[in-house]
């Protein structure tokens, strides 16, 4: 059954090896004949959350004026979400973080979700990355209801624009999208 796949890509780079791996994630959902989505970040305005609580009387809406309010139409609407991020000091970015604070507007209605991460570091221990997955898994896990986290994608060990094509996480990116 095909699915709706939403891939929001935090990078600040296009063509930055963690929106790399969102492409080959999106193509391999195509492939498997999902309807599929990329949001690219980088090219909407995001703003921080206040924490005015305007949302909570206000049936969910925001205060700002901005694309979160589409993002989150498309996030409450998906069947499978996959958050992706590079590693900012051992965390997500900011990009990334605002996108999640600013869901506090409707996060109860994003539930019964499949999850996949796509993160990207220039360390290559996993272990060093795992505070970067728990920021993910804190936000999904914790606050959403029926979450199902199915897979983590690592793209360790790159730095440099494009390296990410040269590994094998590269495939396993597709893989991961053509079996969502």
């Amino acid at each position: 059954m095909a699915k709706n796949v939403l891939v929001i890509s935090g990078s600040p780079r296009k063509g930055g090896n963690s929106d790399l791996l969102c492409d080959q994630f999106l193509l391999g959902a195509l492939d498997a004949g999902h309807k599929a989505e990329k949001i690219f970040l980088r090219d909407k305005e995001v703003g921080m959350c206040s924490g005015c609580n305007y949302c909570a009387s206000h049936s969910g809406d925001c205060l700002r004026r901005d694309d979160m309010t589409e993002i989150l139409g498309k996030m409450i609407a998906a069947d499978v979400i996959v958050l992706a991020s590079p590693v900012y000091f051992y965390s997500i970015n900011a990009q990334m973080k605002a996108l999640i604070d600013r869901c506090v507007a409707r996060y109860t209605e994003i539930s019964g979700k499949e999850f996949y991460y796509i993160v990207t570091a220039a360390d290559t221990d996993k272990n060093n990355i795992k505070t970067t997955v728990d920021c993910f898994r804190a936000f999904t896990v914790l606050c959403l209801e029926g979450t199902k986290e199915k897979g983590v994608i690592y793209g360790l060990g790159v730095w440099k624009m494009g390296e990410v094509k040269t590994l094998p996480v590269y495939k396993q990116a597709y893989d991961m999208g053509r079996n969502c």
